[in-house]
C-alpha cells in the first residue's frame, strides 16, 4: 500500500494560508512547497525562472508559442519577456509535471497552483481552503508589507481575481467554493495556531494518519 499522502491548500491573500501550510508541513513531517515550485520548474525545464514568476497563478492569455515550437531563453541567456515566447498553458504543464514528480517521491504539502486538481486521481489527498475576514486580511497585509489599508485592499481584490481566474480556468471548478474542497475554514475564527491544530486533526482523520506521524 502506498503510504504517501498530500495536502493541498488554496488560500485567500492575507488569510495566513502560507504560514498555516508551513506549520502543518512541519507538524506532519512532510515537505512544503509554495513558491519553491517556481525554482524547481525552472531547474527541471531549463527555462528562465522569470517565465514562471510572470505566469505564477495566472490563467492562460492565449497560445502565443509552445515549448516545442519556438526558441526560448534558457538559464543564463538574455532576458526576454515570457509572454513573447511561451503561453501560460505551457508553463502550467511544466509546473504540473514537477508537482506530479514530487508526489511520486514523497508526501508533500502544496500551496496553490491547482495542486488539488493536478493530483485529483490520488485518493490520498486532503484539499483545504483557507479564508479570513476582509478586515483581518487587510490588517495582516498592512503589518507584513508596511502599507496602508487602501493599498492592502487593492492587493486583495487583484489577488482574489487572479487566483480565481487561474484556478477556475485550469481545474474547471470554482475557487473558494465549499464543494471544491474537503474542508474550508476561516482562519480569523481560531487564529493561525488554532487553525493549524484544527486542520491537522482533520487531515489525520481523513487520511487515517497515526498521531505523531
Amino acid at each position: 500500500m502506498d503510504e504517501k499522502y498530500f495536502v493541498n491548500i488554496g488560500r485567500q491573500l492575507g488569510s495566513g494560508g502560507r504560514e498555516i501550510g508551513e506549520r502543518l508541513a512541519a507538524r506532519l513531517g512532510i515537505s512544503f512547497y509554495d513558491k519553491e515550485l517556481i525554482q524547481l520548474a525552472s531547474e527541471e525545464s531549463g527555462l528562465c525562472k522569470e517565465f514562471f514568476e510572470k505566469a505564477d497563478e495566472k490563467a492562460s492569455q492565449g497560445i502565443i508559442g509552445s515549448i516545442f515550437g519556438v526558441r526560448f531563453p534558457f538559464i543564463g541567456d538574455g532576458s526576454i519577456p515570457a509572454t513573447n515566447c511561451l503561453s501560460n498553458d505551457s508553463l502550467f504543464q511544466v509546473q504540473s509535471d514537477v508537482i506530479r514528480h514530487l508526489a511520486e517521491e514523497k508526501s508533500c504539502l502544496f500551496v496553490g497552483r491547482c495542486a488539488d486538481y493536478i493530483l485529483r486521481d490520488n485518493p490520498r489527498c486532503a484539499n483545504i481552503f483557507i479564508s479570513s475576514t476582509r478586515e483581518d486580511r487587510i490588517a495582516r497585509l498592512c503589518r507584513i508589507h508596511n502599507i496602508g489599508e487602501e493599498e492592502a485592499g487593492n492587493m486583495i481584490d487583484k489577488a482574489d481575481k487572479k487566483r480565481a481566474d487561474y484556478y477556475n480556468y485550469y481545474s474547471y471548478k470554482t475557487w473558494g467554493a465549499a464543494a471544491t474542497y474537503h474542508l474550508c475554514i476561516d482562519s480569523s475564527v481560531l487564529g493561525i495556531e488554532g487553525t493549524v491544530e484544527f486542520v491537522e486533526t482533520f487531515i489525520r482523520k481523513k487520511l487515517k494518519l497515526s498521531v505523531g506521524r
